[in-house]
Formats: C-alpha cells, sequence, structure tokens
C-alpha cells in the first residue's frame, strides 16, 4: 500500500527565462525532491520523473487534458481560441477528430509524399551548401517544413510566414500570460484571423491533407464545424515542433562530431537519430493536465480540478530511466521517450516529422563530412518549447 504525503514545495519559475534558457538544473531538483512536487508560485504539482509522467500520460480518464493543457483552468476560464479538438479533448469528443487524422497523416499518405520530401530536401541542402557557413535555423530547420508541409495539407504559397509566429504564441499561452504571450498578442488577430481563413474548405487545394478532412465531414466521419479545427490543429502543431527538433538534431550532430561520423557510415539511422535528438533536447518542454477526482500519484493526492505539470524534458533525462541521459547517443535506444507524448493524446503527426527530419538528414549526411557551430547558438525563450534562435553553422562538404 502505497504511503500519502505531502509534496516539497518549491519556489522556483519554470517559465522564468533563467530556466527557459537553461532548464536542466530545475529538471534535476524537481526529480531529486521526489515523484511529485508542489510548485508555490503557481499552485500546481510537478511530475518530472519518468515514471510520474509516462503515467499521467497515459490516464487520460484520471487527468484530463479537456480542462486544457496549459496552465489556465478551462473550467473556470474562457480560452482565448476554440479549443482544439485533438489536444484540448477526451473521449468521446475526442474520438472522432482521432481517427480521421490517424488516416489522413497515416502510412499511405507518407508513402505517397516520401520520394518529392526527399528531392525537396536535396536541393534545399544543395541550394544552402553553396555557402559553408549559415544559420541553419532560417535556412533549414524553418525553410524545409515550411515548403513540405503546407503543401501536403493543401495550404497556397502567400502568407505562410504566418505559421511561425501563430505556432509560437500558441504555445507561449500554455504558460503564464508573462511577457512572452504580451509580445505574441498584437499581431494575434492577424495572424490567427489569416490561420483561420486557411481551413475552409475552398481555400485548400483538392489533394492535401486539408481537403481529405473536409472529405470526412462530407461523409459524416466528423461534423462540418468540426473540419476547420481538425485543420487549424494540423497547422498550429504541425510546424513549429518539427522546426524545433529539426534544429534539436542538427544541433546535436554539431556537437557530437562522433555520432554524425556514425550517421555517414549507417545513414539507416537517421531516423533513430530523430528520436534521440527529440528525448535530449525536448522540444516539447511542459504540458498539463487537470484531476479528474482526487487523484494519487507518486505518493501523493492530487486533489479534483487541481493542475499537474509534466516536465516532459526531464522525464526523457530522469536517470531512473536512461543510462547516461545526458549524452546524444545513437547507440541508443530513444523509443520510449516522452517527447511526442504518450497514449491517447500522443503526437499524430510524429511520424510526419520522421519523415521530414530523415528526409533532410539524408540529403545533408551524402555532402558534409563534418558539421560543426561556426559560433555560439542562441535560445528562443518560449513557454513550452525549447528551442534555438540562431545555429550557427560551418559545414566540411564531403
Amino acid at each position: 500500500m502505497t504511503t500519502v504525503q505531502a509534496p516539497s514545495a518549491i519556489d522556483a519559475d519554470p517559465f522564468g527565462h533563467e530556466h527557459l534558457e537553461d532548464p536542466l538544473p530545475l529538471h534535476e531538483q524537481l526529480r531529486e525532491a521526489g515523484p511529485v512536487t508542489y510548485l508555490t508560485r503557481y499552485d500546481v504539482f510537478a511530475l518530472a520523473r519518468y515514471e510520474q509522467v509516462h503515467a499521467a500520460l497515459t490516464d487520460w480518464q484520471g487527468f484530463q487534458s479537456a480542462a486544457g493543457v496549459g496552465l489556465s483552468n478551462f473550467r473556470h476560464e474562457k480560452p482565448w481560441r476554440p479549443p482544439s479538438l485533438l489536444l484540448e479533448a477526451d473521449p468521446p469528443r475526442h474520438d472522432a477528430p482521432r481517427a480521421v487524422l490517424a488516416k489522413v497523416l497515416g502510412p499511405r499518405a507518407l508513402r505517397r509524399l516520401r520520394d518529392g520530401w526527399l528531392a525537396d530536401a536535396e536541393r534545399l541542402v544543395d541550394d544552402v551548401l553553396s555557402d559553408t557557413e549559415f544559420d541553419a535555423v532560417p535556412r533549414l530547420a524553418e525553410a524545409f517544413p515550411l515548403r513540405v508541409f503546407p503543401d501536403a495539407v493543401g495550404l497556397g504559397r502567400d502568407g505562410r510566414e504566418n505559421l511561425l509566429p501563430y505556432g509560437d504564441h500558441l504555445f507561449n499561452t500554455f504558460g503564464p500570460e508573462n511577457d512572452l504571450v504580451r509580445k505574441g498578442q498584437p499581431r494575434m488577430p492577424e495572424v490567427s484571423g489569416w490561420v483561420n481563413a486557411q481551413c475552409a474548405r475552398d481555400r485548400l487545394s483538392p489533394d492535401g491533407f486539408g481537403a481529405q478532412i473536409w472529405a470526412a465531414a462530407d461523409r459524416g466521419d466528423i461534423t462540418a464545424e468540426q473540419a476547420p479545427l481538425i485543420v487549424r490543429s494540423l497547422l498550429s502543431a504541425g510546424v513549429d515542433t518539427t522546426v524545433h527538433g529539426l534544429a534539436a538534431v542538427l544541433y546535436a550532430f554539431a556537437a557530437n562530431p562522433g555520432q554524425w561520423r556514425r550517421l555517414r557510415d549507417e545513414p539507416h539511422l537517421a531516423r533513430t537519430a530523430f528520436d534521440e535528438a527529440v528525448r535530449w533536447q525536448s522540444p516539447v518542454q511542459t504540458f498539463f493536465r487537470t484531476a479528474v477526482g482526487d487523484q494519487e500519484i507518486g505518493g501523493a493526492v492530487i486533489p479534483d480540478g487541481r493542475k499537474i505539470l509534466m516536465f516532459l524534458g526531464a522525464a526523457n533525462r530522469d536517470p531512473r530511466r536512461w543510462t547516461a541521459p545526458d549524452a546524444f547517443d545513437l547507440s541508443r535506444d530513444p523509443s520510449g521517450h516522452v517527447g511526442f507524448g504518450m497514449g491517447l493524446h500522443q503526437c499524430v503527426g510524429q511520424h510526419v516529422a520522421r519523415l521530414e527530419s530523415e528526409a533532410l538528414l539524408t540529403a545533408l549526411a551524402r555532402r558534409a563530412d563534418r558539421i560543426e557551430l561556426a559560433a555560439t547558438p542562441v535560445r528562443h525563450h518560449n513557454n513550452t518549447l525549447r528551442a534555438w534562435k540562431t545555429l550557427p553553422l560551418r559545414i566540411h562538404p564531403a
């Protein structure tokens, strides 16, 4: 029988700039303080060990997403936009949208995209490597998703630059209303208006993911009211997270030249490399859930309606789960990391992100003998995401 005890109280702000710059010391403090801690600053319970984070992610009945996956509690507060049918909904409301999107983004769709994306990555890398030094954030990590993913969804060419500030603000709003949220607010009416307009049937090409979602509405699999919200989920969660995942894997190789040599020798490790980078850097650092009834976890009781803050990045470096967790290592099996979530709400587009990474890394590995940092990279701060603002690389051609 588990002994229930009060969790350790910690007065730390995980959304403060010092922790956004380097969250690892706080992660260690939280893990070592116990399986559950209490963050006095925000009156929330925190989970930083792998076992408890995994348990909460997979227990959608006990820890709901429908009250919001951010600090804001939708039981008492009105969200700033209609909640996501994927991220901020639970069964049964979550079921039909999830089933439709899982089919749209399934293996058959990715097989159709594969050759084109590989060729597109080759062209992009050829163009970028005309310079031996460049900032990999805009030139590779942002450029590739912004050219292939909106095409796959069926978006037109104009206005795609709006996707990045929209996603950045969305993930900021999962935290407190701090300076990062306030910075993005002035542009949101314009940017979110553009994004919402792209979700309409007549704005989407007839051969893309978006049109397939609307076709599902025509079949009655989902309602016509749900269709644009599902398209919006693609646009809000399908770009920024991939951008930061690609930047993470490029940084990982620049900082670990031995691992780059291994990838060049064994190019089939490209997908393993992406998952290991997602584990190692955790582009999505945190998510919240809300207790449904009093819930016991890690020897503590979370009262009904109270928020828990799950530190995905801390779980992904928990030495109780991973050997040498601070190392980026292609010999590791990174499956089981929680960088894409886990359970019912696990990222439905993760295989799309893996294909984008595989295409980019494969093209780069053919042309670059070595990748190294050309200058100190600069972090981009976000309340939820771990990202780079700049990633200056120097490439030594093969």
